[in-house]
């Protein structure tokens, strides 16, 4: 009762004081600021993301992927259908013609012909001119079939020409998996996997971040208490300092014992200091572990109560969630699982793997009504089908490997169980041990106080050496400092076992 009157008195006190010259901390607010300023949590959130966009990958899939292709090329040479000699035939088809020699043959003939004829036309009464004519026009007839024969030769091989030198090509394919041999369901599982993972290492550092903060936090206030019982300590002996100096003035004490309380003097000065100094260092670590600046002025509730106030809690031991609640047993659990995945994907090399495909393709010049120089296409569809037939074993020894690394973990995961096993135990033996220890410190305490009651009395009366009173004073700051340390420990030790079977979290 007297403890919370303490630090009610102590919060309201602190809350008239300027929001710049202190800062009241409670423990829930350090943990949530250590968990909010903490980097590594944050990276690990950022973590968090990138599996679940790598997830979202994964199942992408098991859907048609379209994919687009353009191209330009530029040759030097254009492709030929028609070889040299093709080309010089038809384009000379008809000068070959009219000088083959049966060709000659029959034209001299009818020249010939025509010549024997004529005095006959002429005697029937045809015109000279109209003979005449005929005659020209016997002797223009070869070379108009050369030109005509010849022209057409030309047509015949400009319609061969490709022109491909200047060549334009596009497609858009559609290609949808069917049987990857089980890599695409693995991937999906690995990916499922190492977001839980990612969630799972977020929960480590969660946890390990709150322990450190706890452990930041009560180190602060067991400096805070020895320091006011390393000042208490220093009045005892500076009064007891005065109190044998008047005693020496008058003669009833020794200079040796006012040199030994000197000492004393001096050794509680120095353990002073030394509390200062790590006070102000643990301020600042807590500071730090909380994201507030090293040199800033805060304060705790627990800090001016007359005692710590732990309070005593029976360990219920419980194995079984302790190995379902750790964090870090689940990660390996995924190590493992991830392990197995990568091993059905390395499985995959050696089976069948089937997918169906569609697409568009275009091209110009095309060739879908002889050589056009335009854009023209097609559509497609078909089935690809890929089997591996002989690879020298390779996919066999990756497979071998992966299980070789799957059995690995799995050995190290019970290994790793055994000692969460052990850790529970032990850490439950450790709590009850520091229930028993603040037990009995509180009862030195009790008899710390009275012995040191009964010396200063004894001292008064003037039937006790002052040798005496600073034994008394030496084991009252002992018990004193015994107590603070055991109130720490059963705090610290509900903390450990917390964490030890996974539930430590900021509700706790």
């Amino acid at each position: 009762m007297y403890t919370k009157f303490a630090i009610s008195f102590w919060l309201l006190a602190l809350g008239g004081l300027p929001a710049s010259a202190q800062r009241l901390l409670t423990l829930d607010s350090c943990r949530t600021m250590a968990l909010r300023n903490n980097k590594q949590l944050s990276i690990s959130k950022v973590k968090q993301d990138v599996a679940a966009n790598l997830r979202r990958s994964a199942r992408t899939k098991y859907l048609p992927h379209v994919s687009a292709i353009g191209s330009y090329m530029h040759t030097s040479e254009e492709v030929s259908i028609l070889n040299s000699d093709q080309k010089n035939f038809l384009t000379n088809m008809g000068t070959s013609l009219v000088q083959n020699e049966g060709v000659q043959e029959g034209l001299g003939k009818l020249s010939q012909t025509m010549a024997n004829v004529a005095p006959l036309l002429a005697q029937l009464g045809v015109p000279l001119e109209q003979l005449q004519a005929m005659s020209a026009q016997m002797q223009q007839f070869p070379e108009e079939v050369k030109n005509k024969l010849n022209g057409v030769g030309e047509r015949i091989v400009d319609a061969f020409r490709t022109d491909t030198r200047n060549l334009w090509a596009g497609s858009i394919m559609l290609t949808q998996p069917v049987f990857m041999g089980g890599s695409i369901v693995a991937l999906n599982r690995l990916a499922d996997i190492n977001e839980r993972m990612a969630r799972n290492s977020a929960d480590a550092k969660e946890q390990a971040t709150i322990y450190a903060t706890d452990k930041a936090y009560w180190q602060v206030v067991s400096l805070r208490h020895k320091q006011r019982l390393a000042q208490a300590y220093l009045d005892l002996v500076k009064k007891l300092d005065d109190n044998v100096n008047k005693m020496i003035e008058e003669g009833v004490a020794t200079r040796s014992d006012g040199l030994s309380v000197d000492v004393k003097v001096n050794e509680a000065e120095m353990t002073l200091t030394k509390v200062n100094d790590g006070l102000v260092l643990s301020r600042m670590l807590l500071c730090q572990t909380i994201g507030l600046p090293v040199n800033e002025d805060i304060v705790l509730p627990e800090e001016e109560a007359e005692s710590i106030a732990a309070v005593v809690v029976t360990p219920q031991l419980d194995v079984k969630q302790a190995l379902e609640n750790r964090p870090e047993l689940k990660q390996l659990e995924n190590m493992a699982d991830m392990s197995r995945q990568a091993t059905n994907i390395l499985k995959a090399g050696n089976l069948p793997m089937v997918a169906l495909t569609g697409g568009y393709a275009v091209s110009n010049p095309n060739v879908l009504n002889g050589f056009e120089k335009k854009f023209a296409g097609f559509w497609n569809v078909g089935v690809l089908v890929r089997i591996p037939i002989w690879n020298w074993g390779d996919v066999m020894y990756k497979v071998r490997a992966s299980k070789g690394a799957t059995t690995i973990l799995n050995l190290e995961l019970e290994e790793v169980k055994e000692k969460i096993e052990l850790q529970a135990t032990q850490t439950a033996y450790q709590m009850e041990e520091a229930n028993k220890r603040l037990t009995m410190a509180e009862s030195s305490v009790k008899r710390a106080d009275e012995n040191l009651r009964t010396a200063n009395l004894g001292f008064a009366e003037g039937v006790i050496t002052p040798t005496t009173v600073m034994e008394a004073q030496t084991a009252w700051l002992q018990a004193q400092s015994q107590r603070i340390d055991a109130e720490i420990d059963v705090r610290l030790s509900q903390v450990n076992f917390k964490k030890v079977m996974g539930t430590l979290g900021i509700e706790n």
